[in-house]
Parts: C-alpha cells; sequence; structure tokens
C-alpha cells in the first residue's frame, strides 16, 4: 500500500479495512506492506509511477504484477482485491 500523510482515503481504508485486513485470505495471500508516496523503496519494481493514493501494488518477487489505485469504498475494495488476486496470484476464496 502506498500512502501518504492527509490522505482522506487512505485514512477511510484505515478505518474501513485495515483492522481486518490480516485477517482475510486476500491478507494471508498479499499481506500488507506499507510505503511512501514521496519514498520508493530499493527492493520493488513499479511499472511506472505512483500517483494516487491509496494505490495498493501486488507484488512477486519483487516485480509490480498488477494494482489498484484508490480506494473505491469497502464492498469495491473486496471486490477489486479478490479479482486482482485470482487473476495474478491463483486466489480461490472470498475474503468476507
Amino acid at each position: 500500500m502506498v500512502e501518504q500523510p492527509g490522505c482522506y482515503t487512505c485514512k477511510q481504508w484505515n478505518a474501513e479495512i485495515a483492522p481486518i485486513y490480516p485477517n482475510t485470505e486476500a491478507g494471508a495471500m498479499a499481506p500488507l506492506r506499507r510505503e511512501q508516496l514521496n519514498h520508493r523503496p530499493d527492493d520493488l519494481t513499479y511499472d511506472r509511477a505512483v500517483n494516487y493514493t491509496p494505490t495498493f501494488i501486488l507484488i512477486e518477487d519483487g516485480q509490480e504484477i498488477a494494482r489498484l489505485e484508490g480506494y473505491p469504498g469497502e464492498d469495491f475494495f473486496w471486490w477489486h482485491i479478490e479479482n486482482l488476486l485470482t487473476e495474478h496470484a491463483g486466489f480461490k476464496g472470498a475474503t468476507k
């Protein structure tokens, strides 16, 4: 998750999803790692620049394989993240 201080939708995601995310199948399959918008980690390669927060980037072997830009709300977040995991990581279950 790429975030930045003062990001309203990051705060919303933190309130609605962050507490339960680690306890879901999606959270087990794609554990959350937080990065700041103004800091590009040396051990990850993004396909393109991150311009929006929050941005959720699915990483495999240090390389981006998919991303979700923004937070579309609780219900749509689960739908989007499950689709990304199904398409790119063999996800089989539902998070909710």
